[in-house]
């Protein structure tokens, strides 16, 4: 029995000894090898300032400034390191009231008592000298350096966008992001935000009792460097948008130019608009509610990609080409009218003109018989579709490859997708079964349930330059360098409309501008391929729509220009379009009176 308690006990003091070694080397390892626990000791006399990286430039497709920074700061406070708080002063500093600085300081202790918020953000240059001198006095209190987005020309702001603070979902969502911190919310500035944001990093500074930054901790060991953003080379060209924007003042409507052979997006106009530098600084929100409850103009909408229009006769042009690939009609197809397509109690009017028409012709002269003649071969032909239903549907595919009724999905955030009604929607509304080609035949002249956005015509009108196909529009031309060109969307998107069916409908789209209903719209030196409309508007008088690219022969640049409640396509959309056309293609406007007879236009009240 000695023998075993002796064994045991030997067993006790190796354990303790083991034990008391293991506590050794680890107090060893703390406070000679370690340092984290000095780090951690000296939490309270240490700030992590955040590092903002300065958000990337945006420049047009010619390499001029859309958007630069400018430096501003936000005042950040530490709940549980205020001391002796003075409200009253710190009120007057900041000229805010005490019950704001109240209510604030709430606020951030509701946050965290030991992480920093911003409890005032956007501060001037001005007014951070003024804080900086008097910032020894507010222990808690420290400058956190941001930048602010400028813009040097009020224009393009449905296209850039605007900045604002990350909202809880998007906290939740992305680890990258934290309270106070800003992001796109619309435009290029949320489409590109993985690019255009850059990189925070973090700097440790050691302050005294005097809530003054005494320099870098340990020499900037624990620092981590920001990496700026990325600038992007945007596809827009300040000039034609700089234009667009004069011609439709006191005018609600849109303008939108692509350049064919590559998407790339030239100018988006939506009108009434906004100058973007009301979004940025201090006034932020108090501008954004201004906007937002300005119902009458609605400045904050963007009209080039949300509002649907019935795309009137511009919309013959699509009937046409579907007509000529299922082979309902030929460009010899002759057909009447008689003021107006007439079947038993059924009359759509038309405008005085020769009689019967081509395919070119009926394009020149936008014949509205011609349509509903031709919608109606198709949808009834039982020889070719077995019922309306089937002859509708390949109907509809083709306009969806066109382009209608469906998104992009390029880099233009909140576009909506139009209305070309489903069978099913006609089989609701009428019965199955029980509707035929006369049943919707306002669809021939672009009218019924159709709706379109200016963004969806102007690409159609791209497609018939290019003969078929178009490329999706989009905002950016390169990322990076202005020679790095983006390459996301350049894959062609074929509509199924086989290229030599164009040449008739290209004749037709020309007569249209030299002797049709778009003559206002004639340029002497360049050529001009275009397609007036007329939408009908339930609320009072028409819309004014116009398709049309140049130069005819070799097309550089397509357009689709919409007036609310300016009537008649060819009295103010279709010269609107010329002029934009003359200054992308000449810098400069031979017409001054059609230029001067617009700007005075004022359809806003």
């Amino acid at each position: 029995m000695k023998k075993a308690y002796s064994s045991r006990q030997r067993v006790f003091i190796l354990i303790f000894a083991l034990i008391s070694l293991i506590f050794a080397a680890r107090l060893f390892y703390l406070q000679i090898i370690d340092d984290s626990w000095e780090i951690s000791s000296n939490k309270n006399a240490l700030r992590h300032k955040i590092q903002y990286p300065s958000r990337g430039l945006i420049y047009d497709r010619n390499g001029e400034l859309l958007v630069y920074n400018e430096a501003t700061y936000d005042l950040m406070v530490v709940p549980n390191q205020i001391k002796d708080l003075d409200t009253n002063e710190l009120a007057l500093l900041l000229d805010l009231s005490i019950e704001d600085v109240e209510n604030r300081l709430l606020k951030a202790r509701k946050y965290s008592s030991y992480a920093a918020s911003a409890f005032e953000k956007q501060i001037s240059k001005e007014t951070y000298g003024v804080v900086e001198e008097k910032l020894y006095k507010f222990p808690g209190f420290y400058v956190q350096p941001r930048t602010l987005r400028y813009y040097p020309e009020p224009i393009a702001a449905h296209i850039l966008g605007y900045i604002g603070e990350v909202n809880d979902k998007v906290l939740q969502e992305d680890p990258y992001y934290r309270l106070g911190d800003y992001i796109g919310i619309s435009g290029m500035e949320k489409s590109y935000e993985e690019y255009l944001r850059g990189k925070k990093g973090v700097r440790v500074v050691m302050v005294d009792v005097h809530n003054r930054e005494q320099g870098s901790f340990r020499n900037g060991e624990f620092d981590t460097v920001p990496i700026p953003g990325t600038n992007i080379w945007s596809s827009i060209d300040i000039p034609l948008q700089k234009y667009g924007e004069e011609l439709l003042q006191n005018k609600k409507g849109s303008v939108v130019a692509i350049e064919p052979a590559s998407g790339e997006i030239l100018c988006l106009v939506s009108s009434p608009s906004y100058d973007p530098n009301l979004m940025v600084g201090r006034n932020r929100s108090s501008n954004y509610n201004m906007l937002l409850k300005d119902s009458i103009n609605k400045p904050l909408f963007n009209r080039a990609l949300m509002a649907m229009y019935p795309p009137g006769s511009t919309f013959k042009v699509a009937n046409a080409l579907i007509g000529l690939q299922e082979g309902i009609l030929t460009p010899s197809t002759r057909l009447p009218c008689h003021g107006g397509f007439v079947f038993g109690n059924l009359r759509v009017g038309c405008h005085a003109h020769a009689s019967p028409l081509d395919l070119s012709q009926s394009v020149q002269h936008s014949c509205n018989a011609y349509y509903c003649r031709a919608f109606k071969m198709m949808l009834d032909d039982r020889k070719k579709y077995k019922s309306t239903r089937e002859a509708y549907n390949i109907w509809r595919d083709y306009l969806i490859k066109m382009g209608f009724g469906t998104t992009f999905d390029t880099d233009l955030p909140y576009e909506l997708k139009g209305i070309v009604p489903t069978a099913e929607f006609y089989d609701r509304y009428h019965g199955k079964n029980r509707w035929k080609a006369l049943s919707i035949i306002s669809l021939a002249i672009g009218q019924g349930e159709l709706g379109t956005t200016p963004l969806q015509l102007a690409n159609f009108t791209a497609m018939i330059a290019n003969k078929g196909y178009y490329i999706r529009p989009h905002m950016v031309k390169a990322i990076g360098h202005p020679d790095s060109l983006y390459t996301k969307y350049t894959e062609p998107v074929y509509t199924g409309i086989d290229e030599h069916h164009f040449e008739s409908i290209l004749t037709g789209m020309s007569n249209v501008v030299t002797a049709g209903t778009a003559r206002r719209a004639l340029i002497k030196d360049i050529p001009i391929s275009g397609k007036t409309g007329t939408s009908q508007n339930p609320h009072g008088i028409d819309h004014a729509l116009f398709i049309g690219f140049a130069p005819s022969d070799d097309p550089k640049i397509a357009i689709a220009v919409v007036i609310e409640n300016a009537g008649f396509g060819g009295v103010w959309a279709a010269p609107i379009a010329s002029l934009m056309i003359e200054m992308y293609m000449k810098r400069e406007i031979s017409r001054p009176e059609l230029e001067n007879s617009i700007k005075s236009l004022k359809l806003i009240r």
